[in-house]
């Protein structure tokens, strides 16, 4: 089965609308995206090219003009999909790290669905104990280490901070 490289966040109660909303959006960059079957509501898995590079171009359209964004909230790109168990997404990680430099600065962001298992805090903690690079910096990081627990599968995902496109912070 095709795993999405690209997660587009909702109101739950408008899919219609947030579909029509990703696709018109999408349609201004010449893109057409392959949505696939989602479980969770408000959440759209999608199959693109280049997730990272569309997303960076998505936050300037945002900027320029916001209401083009009504429904959906955030477009999170996945760079590679494991097992959500700690040691999986740990190995999953640790090939990710080589990519942080020691000089930059970096977080983690997690995003839970259908997964009760860990406290956010405790996976976070457990997460972080294999990330040996020194510059923590939860406000303005380099480097975002993005973590979409899906039930029994998590997405993760080394992205710059132009690489994720979170519409309510944009919006402020």
């Amino acid at each position: 089965m095709a795993k999405a490289n690209l997660l587009v966040t909702h109101d739950p109660n408008h899919a219609g609308l947030a579909k029509e909303e990703i696709i018109a959006v999408l349609k201004q960059l010449k893109i057409e995206p392959e949505f696939l079957k989602s479980e969770i509501e408000g959440l759209f898995q999608i199959m693109l090219k280049e997730p990272k590079s569309v997303v960076t171009k998505l936050i300037a359209m945002c900027k320029k003009n916001p209401s083009m964004f009504r429904i959906t909230f955030h477009w999170v790109p996945v760079d590679n999909w494991c097992k959500s168990t700690v040691e999986d997404m740990q190995k999953t990680i640790k090939g990710l790290v080589k990519d942080i430099k020691e000089k930059d600065k970096w977080k983690m962001d997690i995003a839970k669905r259908c997964y009760e298992k860990y406290h956010t805090t405790e996976l976070i903690m457990k997460l972080t104990e294999i990330v040996d690079r020194p510059k923590v910096d939860l406000k303005n990081p380099d480097k975002i280490i993005r973590v979409d627990i899906i039930g029994k599968d998590a997405g993760i995902s080394l992205l710059n901070k132009d690489e994720i496109l979170n519409i309510p912070a944009l919006k402020q």
